[in-house]
């Protein structure tokens, strides 16, 4: 019978490391959107694991903040995609957002911004992200369903506004949302 605790694809220390990397940006992304000035003691104790174990696979904050929302940046990426493959323009436009919204992926954005150096990689992305969005506002004007005076930009001012509404319940600030 396998082992339920070891990752796929992975045995011993490997599997241990992936587990460890997945609890530990899974509670960079709670600690740093509760708190961005938390210490990743705090990161490595809601996560389970040593200071070690985070210091092994991230230098410091700044490469684990680096990472979530780059691995932040991507999923909206990826739901951009998926928006463009989607034949009805309008249909799309309010699907991706809905899912954006949904995924809170723009908190990590608004409360993290500055604190942290991009790489070459992450800007790439970030123009890339701009150039999707775009086409996908593109895409719902030409539907004839959004108002003329929508811009792509006007998709950021959405995500603040939505990533500004907390509350302590989680449910019901998604609902909010």
């Amino acid at each position: 019978m396998p082992n339920p605790r070891k990752a796929v694809g992975h045995s011993g220390r490997r599997a241990q490391a992936a587990r460890n990397d997945s609890a530990i940006v899974d509670a960079a992304r709670a600690v740093f959107l509760d708190d961005p000035k938390a210490p990743v003691s705090a990161v490595a104790s809601r996560a389970g694991v040593g200071i070690s174990a985070l210091y092994r696979r991230y230098g410091g904050k700044e490469d684990l903040l680096r990472r979530i929302c780059h691995d932040g940046l991507r999923s909206y990426l990826a739901e951009a995609e998926e928006a463009l493959a989607e034949e009805d323009g309008w249909q799309a436009f309010t699907s991706f957002l809905r899912r954006i919204v949904d995924a809170d992926l723009h908190s990590l954005t608004v409360h993290l911004a500055g604190s942290f150096t991009p790489t070459p990689e992450m800007s790439a992305d970030a123009a890339r992200a701009v150039e999707l969005a775009a086409r996908v506002t593109r895409r719902a004007h030409e539907s004839g369903r959004l108002r003329a005076d929508f811009a792509a930009a006007d998709i950021v001012l959405v995500l603040e506004g939505c990533a500004a509404v907390r509350s302590a319940d989680p449910e019901r600030a998604r609902l909010l949302r």
